[in-house]
């Protein structure tokens, strides 16, 4: 097999730290090309001093300096800001880009490293989110491979191999619930940061553990599916499944359903991505049925976490909607984080700004990322 040339996008993030250390352990078939991190300069320095790849990529355009002279004596090319991440991914020696960047940020890197021929493992749902009808044009126009990292979609995705030929009758994503499944609206008005922080389940980065905790992250993956998968709104179902074994499932025509398990560690599906289509061998910790006397399932109350259904009513609407959800959910996270809104009153600023802009039906990729910032401004005014 021969060894294949990552680029990590978002390589100081969660994702993007476990996947050096899945790189870490295939030397013979992976091999680090592109670093990339917005800020944080000095775990990029260290990561590139350890795995030299060809070039880095120093979001911060004030901190590019420092890099360049941290990493001078090992020839490594440093780029800077979204013009450097968007030239890296076209690099020649890349096989694979692996998007674990957070937000929005992550679709025009996708956009041309497609464009380039590169393969794609997306830890970056909102590229779809955002873009995913002409995402998965470009993927099928230049006839690339979309590996998905989400340990949801991957399932899915294990789930389908074989399958080809096979409709899908439906599909279910399981959630955990976050840490405050079964809570009311009444115990949610006081909920604060560091609560919705504590994810039961996962260790993730800030952003993305807020959106579960609001289950807006369920809703950005029922997005997400819809596009990777080619389905309807109507054939992707969300069940809760407080224990996180099962990673989603698949119900096929004939009413049979499959599923994808195992213990709950992005380890796993970031190697399934990288090393498709081969299983290797780890030592990552093994799942046994002596520890789970029972795996359960709940219904969502959608009622009280209203992202869900949110993110529902965008697809339904169409367009742009999905687009204007994403702006709108980044700019409330940031305002929970920083204490301007409640953990509730995100669901209402976001409501609020998807009532305010107006549909577009058909934007192009040019008129969705000046959507996306218009939905960012109004939200943004509509913070209190």
């Amino acid at each position: 097999m021969k060894k294949k040339n990552i680029a990590i996008l978002g390589s100081t993030g969660s994702i993007g730290t476990q996947a050096l250390d899945v790189i870490r352990a295939f030397p013979e078939m992976l091999e680090v090309s592109v670093l990339t991190a917005s800020v944080n300069a000095d775990l990029l320095i260290a990561q590139a001093r350890a795995f030299k790849p060809k070039a880095v990529v120093i979001g911060c355009e004030t901190k590019c300096a420092r890099v360049k002279s941290a990493l001078e004596d090992l020839g490594i090319a440093v780029y800077a800001g979204d013009k450097g991440l968007e030239e890296v991914v076209q690099l020649e020696e890349i096989d694979m880009v692996l998007n674990a960047i957070v937000g929005s940020a992550g679709l025009r890197p996708t956009v041309k490293a497609i464009e380039r021929k590169k393969d794609i493992a997306l830890a970056n749902k909102e590229t779809l989110v955002v873009a995913g009808a002409l995402i998965m044009d470009l993927v099928r126009q230049y006839d690339v491979a979309m590996l998905p990292v989400d340990s949801e979609h991957s399932a899915i995705f294990q789930c389908l191999v074989g399958e080809q030929d096979n409709p899908i009758e439906k599909i279910y994503l399981t959630a955990s619930g976050g840490p405050f499944r079964g809570k009311d609206r009444d115990f949610l008005t006081a909920v604060t940061k560091q609560q919705a922080l504590k994810h039961p389940n996962w260790v993730m980065g800030a952003k993305i553990t807020i959106d579960s905790a609001s289950l807006m992250n369920k809703g950005l993956e029922v997005i997400e599916a819809k596009w990777l998968f080619g389905l309807e709104v109507e054939q992707i179902d969300v069940i809760v499944h407080p224990q996180s074994i099962i990673h989603s499932v698949v119900q096929f025509q004939d009413g049979s359903m499959k599923a994808q398990m195992g213990l709950p560690d992005m380890k796993l599906p970031i190697q399934h991505a990288l090393t498709y289509p081969r299983r290797q061998p780890n030592a990552f910790e093994r799942f046994n049925f002596r520890n789970y006397a029972s795996l359960t399932f709940e219904e969502v109350d959608k009622d009280t976490f209203r992202n869900l259904e949110l993110a529902y009513q965008s697809l339904k609407d169409g367009g742009d909607r999905p687009c204007v959800l994403n702006a709108a959910n980044e700019i409330a996270v940031a305002a929970f984080l920083a204490d301007e809104i409640s953990f509730l009153g995100m669901s209402d600023l976001i409501e609020a700004t998807m009532c305010q802009q107006k549909i577009v039906r058909k934007p192009s990729l040019e008129d969705l990322l000046a959507i996306d910032n218009e939905t960012r401004i109004v939200a943004r005014s509509l913070v209190k």
